[in-house]
């Protein structure tokens, strides 16, 4: 709905996105789907492009691109993601989930679900929807939320419960939620939910009108240009959202397992291209499906396959069932997700571990909420950078000092590696240094330093110290330094290696021996 696009093609997507996605990605735990963070694209280009079917040609080429991306192994990308920074993205989306969950709580679906932006697109904000929603609380939907939030609660809480590990708390509370409001509807209560807060899918009333439901793509626009300018901008940001839910799901892995983020990209590519064929939303790995999915006790991808096909069957064989469902109760089952994402411990957990730590992570977190999450992550990670080359400057060299008799002797200790980044500070240093002191600059410990920082200290040592009367003794300096290893240590690594190779073969070799003559005995 918040797309502007037809109603089934989120279904589609979402269908696709656990089936096909689901079988073809090497995550264990995450699920593909329609995307919130591509609503607002999706709403320009189609807009922009006048047709919904010449935006599916779009979506179909941002499959292959990234569909080359994989094979580029672009996806190498998320391997430099901070886990700070990843965690507050989660936390972030935790926050947005239980906000935008709230009014649908008490009863007020004005905003459209799953959108995620903070400003919103009739001039309001998430704390404005939320105040708005006092002014429409229907209590009947506060007791399905109060008591889904119970079932779900004591589902993991209550030692015989928690036995029932077959049936998920979610579906209970789900179904528990639909029979209350039957009640309320059949007896006349003022507590009876009306339609309008109830999930709504739609309900084709023949095979025509069913078949009418699938679009296809407009080929004939493949030369537009803004076909293209599109079809980069969904694959660059499906792309990335993907490769940070992925890192998200691999966190959220109880046994921690590792995605092969290569492949990830060629799932999500041909996932977006079968999409595009049958009419449906791009989409990306989704951090909400997948909590959710870790949540109910996802051990292995088939539960995503499962999904995509329950999913199709469901609203074809049930879509009757589905839409008597009320929105609070799925609002209560997000509200339970969006706690579990930002939990206090977890920012607890950060803010114990310093502000290198922490502030990268509270930046995350807020500019997620409040602008979108991929300028979450890139503020995040800026600062991540900013404190890391801050505190590469600091480590760049020891300072000491030492009472001896005949004066103070300042000794600088420079670190294993000191690059071009540390040359303010270290400068820094020796002009504060004090007139007719002793300085030892100890490079010994040192495997690399940059020319301009060895030109510094020359310099130092030659001019500004004979002015000042600083007598300066260097230790440990080199004639040249490499930023690689010297040919000599290549081939002292290549012959400890091979030395190694022998041994293993000598050791297997051993091996065979014994088995042999085990086997021979």
């Amino acid at each position: 709905m918040a797309s502007g696009a037809p109603l089934f093609s989120g279904i589609i997507s979402g269908v696709i996105g656990g089936i096909v996605v689901g079988y073809l990605s090497k995550s264990h735990v995450s699920v593909s789907g329609p995307a919130a963070g591509l609503t607002a694209i999706v709403l320009t280009a189609i807009t922009d492009l006048g047709a919904f079917n010449i935006f599916l040609t779009a979506v179909f080429l941002a499959g292959l691109i990234q569909l080359a991306l994989g094979f580029l192994k672009a996806g190498s990308i998320s391997n430099y993601f901070p886990t700070n920074v990843i965690e507050g993205m989660l936390a972030g989306i935790g926050v947005i989930i239980i906000l935008k969950q709230l009014p649908h709580a008490v009863g007020y679906d004005a905003d459209f679900e799953g959108d995620e932006a903070f400003v919103q697109a009739d001039g309001g904000n998430t704390f404005s929807t939320l105040f708005g929603a006092l002014d429409y609380i229907q209590l009947g939907s506060v007791v399905i939320a109060l008591v889904s939030l119970a079932i779900l609660i004591s589902w993991d809480k209550v030692p015989f419960l928690k036995k029932l590990k077959l049936i998920p708390g979610a579906l209970v509370a789900v179904i528990v939620g639909v029979v209350l409001n039957e009640i309320f509807i059949s007896t006349g209560s003022s507590l009876a939910i009306a339609k309008e807060h109830l999930v709504s899918l739609p309900v084709p009333s023949s095979m025509d009108e069913f078949k009418s439901m699938f679009v296809l793509p407009d080929f004939t626009a493949i030369t537009n240009p803004k076909v293209w300018i599109v079809a980069l901008t969904i694959a660059i940001v499906a792309s990335i959202e993907s490769l940070l839910c992925i890192e998200a799901a691999d966190r959220l892995d109880l046994q921690k397992r590792f995605t092969d983020t290569n492949v990830e990209l060629r799932a999500q590519g041909i996932g977006n291209i079968v999409s595009s064929l049958l009419g449906g939303l791009p989409m990306t790995s989704v951090v909400v499906r997948t909590s959710a999915n870790v949540n109910a006790g996802a051990r292995s991808k088939m539960s995503a396959i499962v999904h995509g096909v329950l999913l199709l069957v469901s609203v074809l064989a049930i879509p009757m069932l589905l839409n008597k469902i009320p929105l609070a109760t799925l609002a209560a089952v997000l509200l339970l997700v969006g706690y579990k994402l930002a939990k206090p411990a977890t920012i607890m957990h950060f803010w114990e571990k310093g502000k290198y730590q922490f502030v990268p992570f509270i930046a995350t977190l807020s500019a997620v909420v409040f602008l979108d999450l991929l300028k979450g992550v890139a503020l995040g990670m800026i600062i991540s950078i900013v404190f890391v080359l801050r505190g590469n400057l600091k480590r760049a060299y020891y300072f000491r000092k030492e009472e001896y008799e005949d004066g103070d002797v300042i000794h600088i200790d420079l670190a294993q590696e000191v690059s071009f980044l540390n040359k303010a500070a270290i400068k820094l240093t020796l002009n504060k240094l004090p007139e007719d002191s002793k300085v030892v600059i100890n490079a010994s410990d040192t495997v690399y330093i940059a020319h301009d920082v060895i030109d510094l200290i020359k310099e130092f040592k030659h001019i500004n110290a004979v002015e000042k009367g600083i007598e300066v003794t260097l230790i440990g300096f080199k004639e040249a330094y490499e930023l690689e290893n010297s040919k000599y240590e290549n081939n002292h690594v290549f012959m400890e290696h091979n030395a190694l190779i022998n041994y293993r073969k000598n050791a297997i070799s051993s091996h065979e021996e014994a088995i042999n003559e085990l086997t021979t005995n």
